[in-house]
């Protein structure tokens, strides 16, 4: 399975939606938005519209999420996960097909 989530993130995401008061047809969405030198980015925003022709759709314990399939074999072994310590708190993305550092050419590394 290209993603996967950590029962800490599955967790926050109800949180977030119930929190938030999101319906049934809500899901979480998760986007690369690029790469550079700092290593790959990712947008994970809640929407409404799945296209089964453009999306690949995923469940983890009543959690809906979706990406592009085009995206799919660049989320192979991702995942999500949420954290929350001394050092602060926010959703994760460990994706191994990407180095966290791209050290690109002219980017002083």
């Amino acid at each position: 399975m290209p993603i996967t989530m950590t029962p800490a993130a599955v967790e926050e995401v109800k949180f977030i939606k119930t929190s938030n008061q999101l319906d049934d047809r809500t899901f979480l969405r998760v986007s690369i938005l690029g790469g550079g030198c700092s290593g790959m980015q990712y947008a994970l925003n809640f929407d409404t519209e799945f296209d089964s022709a453009a999306d690949t759709s995923y469940e983890f314990d009543g959690v809906k999420l979706a990406t592009m399939k085009k995206f799919d074999p660049h989320f192979d072994g991702t995942q999500i996960d949420f954290i929350d310590d001394a050092s602060g708190r926010g959703f994760a993305i460990d994706n191994p097909n990407f180095p966290k550092s791209a050290g690109c050419a002219g980017c002083g590394h």
